[in-house]
């Protein structure tokens, strides 16, 4: 590569780093100040559950808050349960269901909220989103204030029931023999994409949040592209190469791009996006169609709707699923479960948060 890519490539990651510091900056202030309790904005009582990664910064401060809102409304302590490494919240959620949890609430990154979220498909029982994570993908695509943990508890008690898309997946590893499922609400993908997760560094994501994965695609953008096969709904398979195939539940990204603007969370089909530059001129000609929305095909990018995907690769491949590593595979079977979740999203009558009570006042 020429020492002008090389300066180009630099200089781009120097604008994310420095423009994350202030993001995450602004974010911490804004949390600062909104350590606030959330006032009943609906009659009725529910019976509420909240499954908590401990490990979280805001986990503390969402234990507290809660119950708070529960106490002004009038219902029972929440009962809290806490995931651990090896019980990631899938067995949490369901112990919730069982003792007649109404709403669970998911506290943590995408990962909890996509286990809680598995727990509750085909239930009656609503999910209420606290969104503790780094990227958020679907507390954002549901438009959820990602960075006022109050107002996200307050959608969780008391916002509008909605009915939305899940994905599932099975993967397979030739090589290995292993074989797993799981599900995703936003996207997952095979390629490129999975191999930034994999390669972005761990102190960045503490310190610059989202944008940490933007540092590793530059540094991953160069690259050959890989054969995979890929058949939709049932069809002939096609061979293609590319870079990476995504397989999309909702479209909108960090920082409100959408990088599929037609994805919609309820219409039971999934967008399959195909993604082949070959070099670092093609890479910038999809960042100029996401970034500005444009609706003009080009080559390097090919979009389709379906039911279903399976997609084959010759050597083991990274996936992800909603910004979670799942490991290498051979084969990827990806499904749509129509309508299969019931999730709390903002309401255009919720009230906002009010200052918190005095101590005595709380006792009453």
């Amino acid at each position: 590569m020429s020492p002008l890519l090389i300066s180009i490539l630099a200089l781009l990651a120097a604008v994310l780093v420095a423009l994350a510091v202030g993001v995450e900056a602004r974010r911490r202030r804004r949390l600062a100040a909104g350590k606030r309790v959330i006032r009943p904005l609906a009659p009725g009582h529910q019976k509420v559950a909240m499954v908590l990664n401990p490990v979280k910064v805001q986990a503390p401060a969402a234990r507290v808050l809660l119950a708070q809102a529960c106490e002004l409304a009038g219902w029972d302590p929440p009962m809290i349960l806490e995931t651990t490494i090896e019980s990631p919240g899938y067995e949490q959620a369901r112990q919730a269901l069982a003792l007649g949890a109404d709403v669970v609430l998911a506290a943590g990154g995408d990962g909890t909220i996509r286990e809680v979220a598995r727990a509750l498909a085909s239930t009656p029982a609503a999910l209420g989103l606290l969104p503790l994570g780094t990227g958020n993908l679907f507390a954002r695509n549901l438009d959820l204030p990602v960075a006022d943990l109050p107002a996200a508890i307050g959608t969780a008690l008391h916002g509008q029931d909605r009915r939305v898309d899940m994905g599932s997946i099975e993967l397979e590893n030739a090589v290995t023999g292993e074989r797993s499922s799981s599900v995703f609400l936003v996207m997952g993908g095979i390629g490129l994409d999975a191999e930034v997760v994999a390669a972005t560094r761990d102190n960045l994501k503490k310190s610059v949040g989202w944008l940490a994965y933007g540092e590793a695609g530059v540094r991953l953008l160069p690259g050959r592209r890989t054969k995979m096969s890929v058949s939709v709904d049932g069809g002939p398979a096609r061979v293609l190469k590319v870079r990476s195939i995504l397989f999309a539940n909702l479209g909108r990204l960090p920082a409100g791009i959408d990088f599929i603007p037609e994805a919609s969370m309820d219409d039971g089909l999934l967008d399959v996006v195909a993604m082949s530059p070959r070099s670092l001129a093609g890479w910038f000609w999809v960042a100029g169609k996401v970034v500005t929305g444009s609706r003009r095909e080009i080559p390097v990018i090919s979009y389709q709707r379906a039911r279903t995907v399976e997609i084959r690769v010759a050597s083991p491949t990274q996936t992800q699923l909603d910004g979670d590593l799942t490991g290498p595979a051979t084969k990827v079977l990806v499904r749509v479960d129509p309508l299969a979740l019931l999730v709390r999203a903002p309401s255009p009558n919720q009230q906002q948060p009010v200052p918190p009570l005095a101590a005595g006042a709380r006792r009453g």
